[in-house]
């Protein structure tokens, strides 16, 4: 009995010592929270868990104890995602539309814990988070269909957010009207211009007259509020829920590899690990070149030069000033290295303005 009293206040030692370091790892888990809320970050990154878990599994030297331990590892993970879930509510986030909009839905399903704040349009939306009003803005950055979203790109080049997480939301275009209302009867179509072009071959053939709209959602509202059996709007199937409309077609786009990027605009830039691998994680630059010849093909090697793999490249007429531009340029790799910082110190040498508008991991 004496061995087990003696066993017992070793385990009641252990685990006031467990307690304490519980106590240090939670401290740590909520300055993770507050530079995730910062910079408006996933809670779960299944990468980092991974890897610190085979990392921690590798330090237990009793192969019977290693599933043990793995289990143990990862209800500890649990609960700090738990703990910073709780410190990340009430996280606000700008989308441009109404609940149904396709920025709703990528907004949602990046932070489906945080309230959702609706704006007439991009740019409302971007200024809202610039100035603090909401934590962040998801807005579309390009359509794989119809390309570019250009306000969005032109406010990340005058304005002061940064790109700190992307995603791919696959786009499906429904005909959407009044109850009572068939296809045949349509006469005229509304919706954003961007699901116009993407649904611009279905549109021809049935010689729809097309109304713009400034919001996919606003224009299944519109067709409701005018509950006319000729007039139906282009949007999602959550808009016909959320409106009460009726699917008069389904998936309506051109083609059947519909997918729009949508981006985390926040007021942080992200700085990235070091020892985050070059495959998982990419960064944007904006920049404006010299009117010369060779300028660009100049900085375009300087990246090259450095190891960074460019995935696209864009230029952008620059508003109130004729025939100039700025180019936008995506590439793969950790600019956060010090080869990245050694490419942006060469860059700022040949480019009249260069902004490192977003870093951002994989997803």
């Amino acid at each position: 009995m004496e061995n087990l009293e003696q066993c017992r206040e070793e385990i009641n030692r252990i685990d006031r010592s467990m307690a304490q370091l519980f106590e240090e790892r939670m401290k740590v888990a909520a300055q993770i929270a507050a530079y995730k809320k910062e910079h408006t970050l996933p809670i779960l990154d299944r990468a980092r868990e991974q890897a610190v878990l085979e990392k921690n599994v590798a330090l237990i030297s009793e192969s019977e104890l290693k599933p043990y331990y793995t289990d143990f590892q990862k209800k500890v993970m649990r609960i700090s995602r738990s703990y910073q879930a709780r410190l990340m509510s009430g996280m606000m986030i700008g989308y441009s539309g109404l609940p149904g909009a396709y920025g709703f839905i990528a907004s949602k399903r990046l932070f489906p814990d945080a309230e959702l704040v609706s704006f007439t349009n991009f740019e409302p939306a971007y200024r809202a988070a610039e100035n603090g009003m909401v934590d962040c803005a998801v807005l579309p950055m390009e359509n794989s269909y119809a390309g570019e979203v250009g306000e969005v790109m032109d406010l990340l080049f005058s304005g002061g957010l940064y790109v700190n997480r992307v995603m791919n939301l696959e786009v499906e275009h429904y005909l959407l009207g009044v109850p009572g209302a068939t296809a045949d009867k349509v006469k005229t179509v509304v919706s954003h211009p961007q699901a116009i072009a993407q649904c611009e071959t279905y549109i021809k053939k049935h010689g729809f007259e097309v109304l713009d709209y400034s919001n996919t959602a606003r224009a299944a509202k519109f067709v409701k509020e005018r509950n006319d059996p000729t007039i139906a709007a282009i949007a999602s199937e959550e808009a016909a829920d959320l409106f009460g409309l009726k699917v008069l077609e389904r998936k309506i786009h051109s083609t059947r590899n519909n997918a729009s990027r949508f981006g985390v605009f926040s007021r942080s830039l992200q700085v990235l690990p070091e020892d985050t691998k070059d495959d998982s994680c990419g960064f944007i630059l904006l920049f404006t070149v010299p009117n010369e010849a060779g300028a660009l093909a100049l900085t375009l090697d300087i990246i090259g030069s450095h190891g960074f793999n460019m995935r696209n490249l864009r230029s952008r007429p620059m508003k109130g000033l004729q025939w100039k531009y700025y180019f936008y340029v995506e590439a793969e790799g950790n600019i956060s290295r010090e080869e990245g910082q050694n490419m942006l110190q060469e860059l700022r040498a040949v480019c009249g303005k260069l902004k490192l508008a977003g870093t951002f991991l994989n997803e």
